[in-house]
């Protein structure tokens, strides 16, 4: 399948800008819901122990703060289609621009781009492990999978920085190239 360059570059855009936005209003939330009972969705992401997630739902215990606790979790969700999108056209834009012929790095960069994909995937089991154990208690092993789908979240997350951080270079690039040498920009008539 083939992408419009233009199009590429659009639906970047537009899923990284929402994904930021998304992620800025969870965090607002997440922050009040700390705020308001010492513990976070996002610390769910770091707990390992039966004993930890016991404590954070302790905390969320009052209703309002577990009415809190559960859009976050469930708001989080929104958000995961679009870092998957927007890390996986960030893998595409940086193997054209800093890998453009067949070979290794190519290779290498395009399959990175399916990590994303993979690492939402995990956060949204992992969301899901958690409500379940927010509403019907905690146990060994669904600790366990939620620690591990963490885990390969937070991977996948990092993979996809990197491949957003790639596709800013290669758009830099790119347009330093459209410049063309000896048109380093505006210049003032008279000055050479």
């Amino acid at each position: 399948m083939r992408i419009a360059k233009a199009t590429l570059m659009s639906r970047w855009g537009w899923c990284t800008g929402l994904a930021l936005g998304v992620f800025a209003i969870l965090l607002a939330l997440d922050l009040r819901l700390k705020a308001l009972t010492g513990v976070s969705t996002a610390d769910l992401a770091s707990f390992s122990s039966p004993l930890q997630f016991r404590a954070a739902f302790i905390a969320w215990n009052a209703q309002p703060n577990a009415i809190r606790a559960g859009f976050d979790l469930g708001f989080d969700y929104l958000l995961m289609p679009l870092y998957a999108a927007s890390f996986f056209y960030s893998g595409i834009i940086a193997a054209e621009g800093l890998a453009p012929r067949p070979g290794l790095l190519r290779r290498i960069i395009l399959m990175a781009a399916m990590a994303p994909l993979v690492g939402a995937a995990a956060d949204a089991a992992e969301n899901a492990l958690q409500i379940t154990m927010l509403l019907s208690g905690v146990t060994d092993t669904l600790v366990f999978l939620s620690s591990s789908a963490s885990n390969v979240k937070n991977l996948a997350l990092l993979i996809g920085l990197a491949l957003l951080l790639g596709a800013i270079v290669a758009r830099v690039q790119q347009r330093r190239m459209s410049r063309g040498p000896g048109n380093s920009g505006p210049k003032t008539p008279g000055l050479s």
